[in-house]
């Protein structure tokens, strides 16, 4: 079944993309969209009867070189199932999407055949997605990771014909190469060290890596740590984390469904899985751990900086995406890697359904996506208004506070109010005040661009042009129906695995397949760890609560993820203050009512406020100038030593000296060559005495050195 499960999406992308000229255009797109229901079902059972025991199925042996020896297989632990149902759900839904967003696209001439190219290439994005999260060897996992970089590029630059999605796909390569640079050394640094690349071998060695030492770049570093940045680095690339990130809003040049696959749910959190995969190593790694959260962070707080300015509705989406992005790494980088992968698990189902919305209302409006020009949509697109709301319900965290109501032991809340707070809470019991504040302040931000979006899309008085608000109208099923199950996602699955990813020791321990122990029996100097079929440890009531009290146990790689026994942050953060609990519900609060007094109350005060701070308004507009930095920093240097090199190097040096050669040089002993060439007898006479007398000359010298 995992077989299947992986090579379905690839057998439809080379029969959609090879095959539509046989069996039609329409059989072509319809078998690669069954092959991925198939997958995305697949994946659901896999999913819910999974047990918790990690499994390895080898496919067949890859590469064999001295001491290094991989295989092709299937690393199937929790971790992998959470990505598989993530990838493969919103993939699915994304290509039956794609069957009304893609018709009769206003970017191609009629009778031109691109809908099985599409579909070809989001096939393929997905078989490479599941091969990156599947691989049980970073070198399987770095194929994968380089095929979901050439899967976006040619998605991004789908509509060839307009040079700014073309440009947008280079951008999004190029940057991609840089952080896979340092994702590529971390690999070799652990094959040098480690003699593997089997992730098993690793974990198993990783406390001697905190041992050791390493020579780089002329100075001495800690081995953990310097692998752990150096992996790190290409999670930046893939994430879109500061420094990294500026690919990924001109991405929103690709068609909106692509948006939705790759910058919403899979792609960019392939950086986020692979620190949460690598997690044995991450816990002996302290110094690129606090990097890591620093960065997040920050990185949360200026996608939101910039997303409260924006006018085109995917790039707002789009750096909401980079600032949630940025919680998943504090998450990470403080060590509550299960927070990371319940946020990613959530903002999977809202996002891509934030970004379908968009697409429908894109698809509405005849592709206008300026919000300047909307307004007064919500009736008539109902059905795509809804599904937007419940999107933005869960992405700013509404949800009923924990110190007013409970469905048991669990929060009444969309999906963003459970994982999101999960992060902001295990950043303040981290001791990490920079990461608690600036995830706070990024959750003010978020509800406010979130409902700035919603009104000024669906509420007011309509602008723009006249004609294109009378003529806008609701989107076919097919489009709408993937934003219902999405919509289901988006509110019940934060309640559903609140406990499973952020409930107590023993519950997140069994869900991840990780051994834990009794806390009492520890202290007692007993061994009586567990694996998740060992201990009598759910917490169905409060007295048994009270009674027992467990630690993360065992060896790194004996679950999906790992814990070191002294992490004790799964506990201390279901221990803060109930202030903090409550400070990301009163952060989307404040932000909802600014939003409201704005656009809907006032809606002239943004103008009037746009005006007043005009240089804070344009430097937010444009991103903090980064493009513009790295323009004159990087691009600009950059094709000035191209000029020089061809002007100067190819022009002057090669193309001088063989044009002098071939024009000077050869002429000149060909001219004397041809002088002579008498034709009287007595001048060859002459040259081959002159001959004879150097060869006697020679002779005489080479013999009396003898």
């Amino acid at each position: 079944m995992e077989t299947i499960l992986l090579f379905a999406p690839l057998v439809g992308a080379v029969i959609c993309g090879f095959g539509h000229k046989i069996i039609g255009e329409k059989a072509a797109m319809w078998t690669a969209t069954g092959l991925l229901f198939l997958t995305a079902l697949l994946s659901w059972i896999v999913f819910i009867s999974f047990d918790g025991e990690t499994r390895i199925i080898e496919i067949f042996r890859w590469i064999e070189s001295g001491s290094l020896s991989t295989s092709w297989s299937i690393r199937l632990d929790r971790l992998t199932a959470i990505m598989l149902i993530v990838i493969t759900t919103v993939s699915a839904l994304v290509h039956l999407y794609s069957f009304g967003y893609m018709d009769h696209d206003p970017q191609w001439k009629e009778g031109e055949s691109y809908k099985p190219r599409f579909f070809a290439y989001l096939s393929f994005f997905t078989f490479a997605m599941l091969m990156l999260v599947t691989s049980d060897n970073l070198v399987q996992m770095f194929f994968g990771w380089e095929g979901v970089g050439v899967a976006s590029y040619l998605l991004i630059g789908f509509y060839y014909r307009k040079p700014s999605a073309g440009a947008a796909a280079m951008k999004a390569f190029i940057v991609n190469r840089v952080g896979d640079f340092g994702f590529s050394l971390g690999i070799f640094a652990l094959f040098f060290l480690t003699d593997s690349i089997n992730l098993g071998t690793i974990f198993a060695a990783t406390p001697d890596l905190a041992e050791m030492s390493v020579s780089f770049l002329w100075t001495e570093w800690n081995a953990a740590n310097l692998i752990a940045f150096l992996l790190f680095v290409g999670a930046m690339g893939k994430s879109a984390q500061l420094i990294l990130h500026t690919w990924l809003p001109d991405a929103m040049e690709g068609p909106t469904p692509v948006s939705a696959l790759i910058h919403a749910a899979t792609m960019v959190t392939a950086g986020v899985f692979l620190v949460c995969r690598m997690s044995p190593l991450m816990e002996v790694a302290p110094e690129a751990t606090a990097f890591i959260t620093v960065l997040g962070a920050t990185t949360a707080f200026f996608a939101a900086t910039v997303g409260l300015v924006q006018t085109d509705i995917k790039r707002v989406i789009a750096y909401s995406t980079c600032s949630q992005l940025g919680y998943m790494f504090v998450a990470a980088g403080v060590g509550m890697y299960s927070a990371a992968m319940f946020h990613l698990f959530t903002h999977a189902f809202f996002k891509a359904m934030l970004f379908l919305g968009a697409g429908s209302v894109i698809h509405a409006m005849h592709h206008e996506q300026d919000m300047m020009n909307y307004g007064g949509l919500r009736k008539k697109i109902p059905y795509t208004f809804w599904a937007m709301m419940i999107g933005t319900l869960a992405i700013t965290g509404v949800g009923v506070p924990v110190w007013i109501m409970k469905l048991g032991e669990i929060p009444i809340g969309f999906a963003g109010f459970h994982s999101k707070d999960a992060i902001v809470e295990s950043a303040y019991a981290a001791g990490s005040a920079y990461g608690f504040w600036m995830l706070v302040i990024a959750a003010l931000f978020t509800s406010f661009y979130s409902w700035r979006l919603m009104f000024l899309t669906f509420y007011g008085k309509p602008r723009g042009d006249k004609h294109t608000h009378e003529h806008a109208h609701e989107s076919p099923m097919v489009m709408l129906i993937p934003l219902g199950v999405l919509a289901l996602g988006a509110i019940f699955a934060g309640m559903l695995w609140y406990k499973s990813f952020f409930g107590h020791t023993d519950q997140v321990a069994k869900f991840y397949g990780v051994p834990y122990a009794e806390a009492s029996a520890e202290a007692h100097g007993d061994d009586h760890a567990s694996d998740d079929h060992g201990a009598d440890a759910s917490h169905g009531g409060g007295d048994k609560e009270a009674e027992h009290h467990y630690v993360f146990a065992g060896e790194p790689g004996e679950g999906a993820l790992y814990m070191a026994p002294d992490n004790t942050l799964l506990d201390d953060a279901h221990k803060v203050p109930y202030w903090v609990k409550t400070s990301p519900f009163m952060a989307m609060l404040v932000g909802f009512l600014v939003a409201y007094w704005f656009y809907i109350v006032n809606p002239e005060l943004p103008k009037r406020l746009s005006q007043q701070q005009r240089p804070l308004y344009l430097f937010l507009k444009n991103k903090w100038y980064f493009d513009e930095l790295y323009n004159v920093v990087f691009v600009k240097p950059a094709l000035a030593l191209g000029r020089f090199f061809w002007k100067k190097g190819d022009g002057k040096t090669i193309d001088g000296f063989l044009n002098g050669v071939a024009m000077g040089i050869v002429p000149f002993f060909t001219r004397l060559a041809g002088r002579a060439q008498s034709g009287y007898i007595f001048t060859y006479a002459f040259w081959m005495v002159l001959g004879i007398a150097a060869l006697v000359t020679w002779m005489s010298i080479g013999g009396g050195s003898h």
